[in-house]
């Protein structure tokens, strides 16, 4: 058996917010922190360790370097400048590829042979990035997706509804970005089609387009108000890593490669797919209404748009 052992690349406010989540919730053996800023990741490994005393169960944490990954179970990748005002998204994708190229070569170095999970944004592109550079098969790379955008989705669903966030079942696809969607016809309240619930309950539809506002807003409300975001997505990894570790063949919103589903090709975008120990053991195709299918295609054709323009460039350099 190999030892539940997850490497954290990058210990900022992301990395460390999801840390501090497993450190709560238990289940990884050892805990390996890898960033540039040695005297920081070194004092993180402290200040963790010393909650460890009231933690749920062990779990060894260490400051480490990129020869930790060879026998890790679990990579994931927080590391990253944040957009800058001004920045557009191209100029992001293009300091940050080159970023994620130097991390990945560096794991790969190791003798890596786990699984990747990447939250660095633009996710879907920096997970494509990872993929490109590593020469891991493509289950094997994953990114967060839309994994955050759909825990708010449920969230605000649940607060709209006065029901339980776990009993709402309902996906946001695309980007994880502002040309994200919500495929309605396949969003249910327990069994029952949130349709369905907003006729019976003389709900208004339009409130159902005002929640998805509400999920593509919230970064931006988090951002003005405390300067960025790192626990919802932190608690979003943790939960995406216990299901590769638990072998759990559960159903997440990540960011996966393509290959002719959904009528595309060649591409990393947050879908449905089944998570377990093999990383994506599969995707679920669903049945789209023609204008979800538009939304999916204007999705693909953003990102597509900004990798051709200099991403695919950088990485063959």
């Amino acid at each position: 058996m190999r030892k539940r052992k997850v490497v954290l690349v990058g210990t900022g406010f992301v990395g460390m917010s999801m840390a501090y989540s497993m450190l709560n919730r238990g289940g990884i053996e050892e805990l390996v922190l890898i960033d540039i800023d040695k005297e920081k990741t070194k004092g993180e490994e402290m200040d963790l360790s010393h909650g460890l005393p009231y933690a749920p169960q062990k779990m060894n944490v260490k400051a480490g370097d990129y020869e930790d990954c060879k026998d890790a179970v679990v990579v994931v990748i927080t590391a990253g400048v944040a957009q800058k005002p001004g920045q557009t998204r191209l100029e992001l994708a293009e300091v940050n590829t080159k970023i994620m190229k130097q991390i990945t070569k560096s794991i790969m170095a190791s003798g890596f042979n786990g699984i990747i999970v990447v939250a660095s944004n633009p996710v879907d592109l920096m997970t494509y990035v990872v993929w490109k550079v590593s020469g891991l098969p493509k289950n094997k790379v994953i990114g967060s997706g839309t994994v955050l955008d759909t825990a708010r989705l449920r969230y605000l669903m649940a607060d709209y509804l006065k029901v339980s966030s776990k009993n709402i079942h309902a996906y946001i696809m695309g980007e994880h970005g502002d040309s994200s969607f919500v495929p309605w016809d396949h969003a249910y309240v327990g069994c029952k089609r949130i349709k369905d619930i907003m006729k019976d309950g003389n709900h208004p539809m339009e409130d159902l387009e005002k929640i998805h506002e509400g999920v593509v807003n919230a970064a931006y409300e988090i951002i003005n108000k405390k300067k960025a975001t790192y626990y919802g997505i932190g608690m979003a990894l943790n939960r995406l890593v216990r299901a590769i570790l638990d072998d759990e063949n559960s159903i997440l919103t990540v960011s996966t490669y393509l290959e002719n589903q959904y009528g595309q090709n060649n591409i990393y975008i947050g879908v449905p797919a089944i998570i377990n120990q093999e990383g994506v053991r599969e995707l679920i195709e669903l049945n789209l209404n023609g204008q979800e299918q538009e939304k999916l295609d204007n999705s693909c054709k953003l990102i597509r748009e900004m990798r051709e323009k200099s991403i695919e460039k950088i990485i063959e350099e």
